[in-house]
């Protein structure tokens, strides 16, 4: 009988040490994962959320170059210095000085539409409550999408000075999803470090200590230049 006793003892003293040392291995593994599958999380969902908006961006801006096709001449004719090589077909900047009550900045979120009305400088938005449009807040993280029509073609782009690194894992995956030369990242923390040009003109950088993602509408590779891309995607763009 005590026999039976001290061997029914050792046998669940045996058992415990098991459960406890399956407590702690699944406790390991749970741990390392739980954190990767955040970052995961995060990559996708940021990934998704920039993809949309800018799809969003350029059906709304090609649904005016197509109704509006013959767009603004006096664009094209260079009536605001600033917007020298700018195509008539689509919006100039938002802050541009041949807009009747011009923003205060370039963000993506105020710009017009050529051609309606007409040559005019009073342009209709093309986000807003009569178009039926509302471009949705930036990503948390990031700045507001900026616009650019010029010498160089027509583009936009985001930045963000977070140093999250799901952000820039979520930057090369989306850029993958583009074809080459249609979009390029652009990370100041690359040698060599400090600002970089997102145009010809040298008038617009992408910020020190940045993360940019640009995306192209019409590129002139006469002009245009690419200073991202460190992994050397983007190596036979302009």
């Amino acid at each position: 009988m005590t026999r039976k006793y001290h061997t029914e003892r050792g046998s669940a003293l045996i058992y415990i040490l098991i459960a406890i040392a399956l407590l702690a291995l699944l406790t390991v593994v749970f741990m390392e994962p739980s954190s990767q599958q955040t970052q995961t999380q995060n990559t996708f969902r940021l990934v998704s959320e920039l993809q949309s908006q800018t799809e969003f961006i350029r059906s709304s801006v090609q649904e005016c170059v197509i109704k509006y096709f013959k767009g603004d001449k006096n664009i094209q004719n260079g009536i605001a210095q600033e917007d020298e090589g700018a195509n008539k077909r689509y919006p100039v900047k938002p802050n541009s000085a041949y807009l009747t009550g011009p923003a205060g900045n370039r963000n993506v979120g105020g710009i017009r539409c050529p051609g309606n009305p007409g040559n005019s400088a009073n342009h209709a938005a093309i986000f807003a409550a009569g178009q039926g449009k509302f471009l949705p807040p930036a990503p948390a993280l990031f700045g507001e999408w900026q616009w650019y029509n010029g010498n160089d073609g027509v583009f936009f782009w985001i930045a963000t000075d977070k140093s999250d690194a799901f952000i820039r894992t979520a930057l090369t995956k989306l850029d993958e999803s583009f074809a080459e030369c249609e979009a390029d990242v652009i990370d100041t923390a690359d040698a060599p470090a400090g600002a970089k040009d997102l145009d010809s003109d040298t008038t617009l950088t992408c910020p020190a200590n940045n993360v940019c993602f640009r995306v192209w509408m019409i590129a002139n590779t006469a002009t245009n230049v690419y200073n991202g891309d460190a992994d050397g995607d983007e190596a036979g763009c302009p």
